[in-house]
This record gives C-alpha cells, sequence and structure tokens, in this order.
C-alpha cells in the first residue's frame, strides 16, 4: 500500500512493533480538516479522507476519525490561538453533508493496541480540554452540527461552548459506545453530559444506552443540545449565532498573530535535540532524561515575545516540551521513568516570571502562559513516574519551578558536586554555587491543575501552615537544606550520597509494574476536589482502561471485534 504524502506514522514493522508517531503538521499537509477566518469568527470544516488513516487496516467512513485526524485538529487549535488572535468565535462543523462526525474509527480501536488506543483517548481528550480553555480566553466555539453526531462526534460538540443540531428528522447526537461497542465513550462524554450540559442523570442513563440517540425538540429538552435548527433555516441561524458570540467577547480584535514555524528537531534512536529542549534515553535502565535549557537572554519586555514570535524562548520552550512529551508518551512505552532537569541562570527563569506576572493584559503572554498551563497538565495526566533533578546550574524558580512540582518526587543537592564527574545525571551547566529553588506567584494560581489546586496546593492538602510557611519564603533562593524543611523536595542529600541515592530510587522504580505505578501516580497527584477533568482523566479513563483489556470489548468474541460482521457479541455475564 502506498504511503499517503503526509502520513504521520511509520507503519508497524514485521515483528509488530508499534508505529512511531510524528506529531508535525500544518495547514498545508492537512488532509481531514480546513478552516478559513472571516473578520472576527473562523469557520472549521471537518473533511476526513477515508484512505488518510494514521496506519493501514481501514477506512475512515463518515467522517470518522484516528490520531491522525486529531493530530491537526491540535495543531489547527494552536494556529486560532497564535496565529489568528483577532478571532473571537470559531464555528466547528462538517465539510460532509449530512453527516457531522461518527466518532472514533471503529476499525481502528478494534485493530489497535492496548496502549494505542489508550494514548489515542488521552490526546483527544487534551484536545477537547484545550478547546475548552479557549472560554478563558474570550474565544467561544459554537458546534454546528449539519448532520448526525455519535460518539466522539457529539464529544467533539460537548467540548463546545454552543450545540446547534440541524432539525431535518433524522439528523441526532448519541453516545453508543455501551450498546454496540461495549466500551465507553472515550472522550469525557458521559461526564460532560451530566458535568457540563447538566442533564439529569436518569435520563443520561437513557440517552447513554439508546444507540440512535435523540435529535430535534427532545434533544433540546433534554440539554443535549442548545438548539434544534429547521435546515430552511440553518446558514442563517448559525451565522447569527457566530456573530453574536464575537460581539460578547473581551478577546483583543485589532491583534496580530504570530506564525508557527515547524520545530527545529534532531532525533537519533535515543535522543531529541531542539533549541531549549534535550531528552536523552537510556534503554538498559528505561528513563529519558528530559533537560530544559533556559537561555540569558530571556527579558521580561513583552516587546521581545512579539518581535521574536515562537523564537522567543518561553514560547519556544513551551513548543518543544509539548512536542517532546507527546513522542515519548506515543513512542516509547518502555521508558517509564522521565528525570527532569533545567539548565540556566536563575535571573533568565525569574525575568519569565516577571513577564507573565506582570503582561496578562498581553494577548501574547496570556496566550503563552495558557499554553505553559495546558503543557503541565499534559505532565500530570502522563503515565510515567517523574522524577526531578535539582543541582547546581539548575533553574527551578518561578513557572519553571512548576516542572518540578509536577514531578511524583523531587531530589535536590545539598550543596555542590566536589567534582563534576561525581554528578550522577550533569546537567551540563557549571556547578561552583549550590542549587537552588525559588518560589513566586507563580506557585499560588497562575498554573492550576486538572483539580483546580496548585502544585503547591496539592502538595500540601490539607495543611495549610505548611503552604503558609513556603507563602513567607517567596523571592528567596532556597538551598537545598531549606527547601527539604520546607518540604519542597522529597530529599537533599550531599554529593557525597547522590550518586547512591539516584542509582537506588531508579533501580528500585524499574523493578516496580508498570501497571501498580501507573495507578498509584495517578492517584497521589490528584488529591482533593473531584472536577470535570480529573473526572475524565482520572476515575473515568481508568475504567476505560480496564473495559477495553476486558473480553466483552476486545475478546474474539467482544463488541469491538464482533461490530459491522451482523453478529451479536457473546458478553459474559457475570459482574465483576
Amino acid at each position: 500500500m502506498e504511503e499517503p504524502v503526509n502520513a504521520v506514522a511509520e507503519h508497524a514493522d514485521e515483528a509488530g512493533a508499534p508505529p512511531r508517531v510524528d506529531f508535525d503538521t500544518g495547514p498545508e499537509r492537512y488532509r481531514h480538516w480546513r478552516y478559513t477566518v472571516d473578520g472576527e469568527t473562523a469557520w472549521v470544516y471537518l473533511d476526513v479522507a477515508e484512505d488518510g488513516g494514521i496506519v493501514p487496516g481501514y477506512e475512515l467512513k463518515l467522517n470518522s476519525y484516528d490520531l491522525g485526524v486529531d493530530i491537526e485538529l491540535y495543531d489547527l487549535t494552536q494556529r486560532l490561538r497564535f496565529s489568528h488572535p483577532q478571532v473571537r468565535s470559531v464555528v466547528l462543523t462538517s465539510g460532509k453533508d449530512s453527516n457531522f462526525c461518527a466518532g472514533a474509527n471503529i476499525r481502528m480501536l478494534a485493530g489497535s493496541s492496548h496502549p494505542w488506543k489508550v494514548n489515542f483517548c488521552k490526546f483527544t481528550n487534551e484536545t477537547r480540554n484545550g478547546i475548552e480553555d479557549m472560554t478563558d480566553a474570550g474565544q467561544t466555539w459554537i458546534a454546528a452540527l449539519n448532520g448526525t453526531a455519535a460518539g466522539g462526534g457529539y464529544e467533539m460538540a460537548l467540548a463546545c461552548d454552543q450545540i446547534l443540531l440541524v432539525d431535518d428528522r433524522s439528523s441526532a447526537v448519541s453516545l453508543p459506545e455501551v450498546p454496540l461497542l461495549g466500551v465507553l465513550p472515550g472522550t469525557g462524554g458521559l461526564t460532560r453530559v451530566i458535568d457540563k450540559r447538566k442533564v439529569r442523570k436518569d435520563r443520561a442513563d437513557v440517552f447513554a444506552t439508546k444507540s440512535e440517540g435523540f435529535g430535534g425538540r427532545k434533544a433540546v429538552e433534554w440539554k443535549l443540545v442548545d438548539e434544534a435548527v429547521p435546515r430552511r433555516e440553518w446558514e442563517r441561524v448559525v451565522a447569527e449565532r457566530a456573530a453574536a458570540a464575537a460581539a460578547a467577547s473581551t478577546r483583543q480584535a485589532d491583534a496580530q498573530g504570530i506564525e508557527l514555524p515547524p520545530l527545529r528537531r534532531d532525533e537519533t534512536a535515543d535522543t531529541l535535540t531542539y533549541d531549549h529542549v534535550r531528552v536523552t534515553i537510556d534503554r538498559d535502565a528505561r528513563t529519558a532524561t528530559v533537560v530544559v535549557a533556559v537561555p540569558d537572554s530571556l527579558t521580561d519586555d513583552p516587546a521581545a515575545l512579539h518581535d521574536q514570535g515562537a523564537a522567543h524562548p518561553l514560547l519556544a520552550i513551551t513548543r518543544e516540551l509539548d512536542d517532546a512529551i507527546l513522542r515519548l508518551r506515543t513512542n516509547e512505552l518502555e521508558i517509564g521513568t522521565w528525570l527532569l532537569l533545567t539548565e540556566g541562570p536563575v535571573d533568565a527563569a525569574l525575568a519569565a516570571d516577571r513577564l507573565i506576572a506582570n503582561h496578562q493584559d498581553d494577548w501574547l503572554v496570556a496566550e503563552t502562559t495558557r499554553y505553559l498551563k495546558r503543557v503541565f497538565k499534559r505532565l500530570d495526566v502522563t503515565s510515567r513516574s517523574l522524577i526531578a533533578l535539582v543541582e547546581p546550574g539548575s533553574c527551578f524558580a518561578g513557572p519553571f519551578l512548576e516542572l518540578a512540582l509536577a514531578c511524583d518526587r523531587q531530589y535536590m543537592l545539598e550543596g555542590t558536586f566536589e567534582e563534576d564527574e561525581d554528578a550522577t545525571l550533569p546537567s551540563g551547566a557549571a556547578a561552583e554555587d549550590p542549587a537552588t529553588l525559588v518560589v513566586t506567584d507563580a506557585q499560588f494560581g497562575t498554573f492550576p491543575m486538572g483539580n483546580g489546586l496548585t502544585r503547591l496546593g496539592s502538595r500540601f492538602y490539607g495543611d495549610d501552615d505548611a503552604l503558609e510557611a513556603v507563602r513567607e519564603k517567596q523571592g528567596e533562593q532556597l538551598e537545598g537544606g531549606d527547601a527539604d524543611d520546607l518540604g519542597l523536595v522529597t530529599d537533599a542529600p550531599d554529593d557525597i550520597d547522590w550518586t547512591d541515592e539516584i542509582r537506588i530510587l531508579l533501580e528500585e522504580r524499574a523493578s516496580l509494574s508498570p501497571d501498580a505505578l501507573t495507578g498509584m501516580e495517578a492517584n497521589h497527584r490528584f488529591v482533593g476536589p473531584e472536577t470535570m477533568e480529573t473526572r475524565i482523566f482520572g476515575r473515568l479513563t481508568a475504567w476505560q482502561n480496564w473495559i477495553f483489556i476486558r473480553p466483552n470489548a476486545s475478546g474474539p468474541e467482544g463488541a469491538l471485534r464482533k461490530y459491522g460482521t451482523g453478529r451479536k457479541a457473546d458478553f459474559d455475564q457475570k459482574r465483576v
């Protein structure tokens, strides 16, 4: 089979290795999406190429989607944020008549490995959450369902602020996964229906078990959509709703956008090297070392961000770290522990902090801040052991301290290394001065987690005195002993013990069950209150993860395997 021109994955080899996914794309390479910008409104069309699957073996019929379709959607949302900041409303519709989207492709799901399915669902969830994040930025998304929206198609609509459904006696919205496939809606549909749309829970139960769904007045009455519009009035009403949303927006209408060029990245079998981020994989130890290098050229001048655009260090680091996380998470399934390090002058990290703290009225600073928040959230929900190593020459200060706080553990050297070679994982920076951490306002609300708490608030959940003690040390350069006393790090060994402590940590982590670690880490990271986001990534995803590998869904007689064959699944009727 001939490779599509803009394929984003390599086919599995004869040994059955999973495809390696490339997240690079752009409007000129889209096969499944197109968009136009008309003043303050963007019109986004889903028009899936049936032969454009990310891997061979299925056709993307009925505007169904796979990971490749969603990679393009994620890229599109980023361009609407940064290249078209004047856009105040977005209409999401279908480029095909009488059909909006049939959801995730069933043949793809049935033929995919378990990790592929789980990573696919996680990425689609993050992309939908990113669409919802645009509400805070004054960009209203309107789902204009010009035909039936089933499963993931309806979940895509649920991420939008408003949902319009054409009222033509045949178009409907539905979540048919439970009755037809024996699985759950994989992109937050169950949760958004009741938490976001406020559908009564008994009605939600009926809806989620009725494969054909509802349309017209009933869909409106049950709050599944906001409006059912006769086809003869469709174009007028959609345009009016888009114009009204744009008029109500607080987004800066005359903002001048920036381009998002392809990332510069050198890749070998065991390394990823960007301008500011480096990744080195140790396959024997099953670790990836991720170093974020903050250059001393980073300033707190917002004009520099506009002048340099995507080349500005803060935005460049954010894009590069996002790409590195996605590639490691999707392509390196056996690299179970990530070591996060920073290097560079603390003053530069604090300049980034001032830029963020003092210039949120600047659209590009605000948009970059929101992007960085989403990247930190991507770390939070990544099923890897995350370990921060704070060494001399590091710059865990302000926004970059969030990298350490997102980790499961933090180890900070007390003092300096007597000799550079004594460092287990040297950052390549000078080691004459001891490592320090600097807490700023960034730790107290700028980058909330999915549970609505800050990472410090999650760390010290229920211990207000400890949190207040940290707050009193804002702005101070804290060395290992002080950081340890405040509870900001897990341990602060000196140079005599450092090498052995880190070695034992990594060996111990590598000896444990990856499945147990994934469950443990996800449980520990999200303390406190549940939100719609934590329910989607926690409770709902955990159940889906389990359901995906049960025979009732994925076994030879399971619903995913039998779908489309004309034969019903043979369910094991025992409740577990």
